[in-house]
């Protein structure tokens, strides 16, 4: 069972937009700005660890530097049509047979 100890206080400078949107989502959620902090400190103590990933997010993904984001939809609508259809697609067990009905006029 855990002591009952005394509550105290600390104080955290943080940038005013990411508090801001960062109460945003903590309401949605049902918690407290406080509540998210004690939470993460008992995980950390429960864990002897960060309890979440700390990674730095990649630029963006090369695709994007290439194709739109329309494009990139409409790309993932279209396999995801072949996955549910595959027999509506030709396949080819060599590269042979794929250059040769590439560049047919068929």
């Amino acid at each position: 069972m855990a002591s009952l100890t005394r509550p105290i206080s600390i104080s955290v400078q943080i940038d005013k937009e990411d508090k801001e949107r960062a109460t945003e989502i903590l309401q949605k959620l049902g918690v407290s700005m406080s509540g998210l902090i004690n939470m993460t400190i008992k995980q950390l103590i429960m864990r002897e660890k960060i309890p979440f990933e700390i990674s730095i997010p990649k630029e963006e993904h090369e695709l994007y530097q290439y194709f739109s984001d329309e494009e990139l939809d409409a790309t993932a609508k279209e396999l995801m049509y072949i996955e549910e259809h595959p027999k509506a697609y030709k396949s080819y067990d060599n590269r042979k047979d794929l250059k040769e009905a590439l560049l047919s006029d068929d």
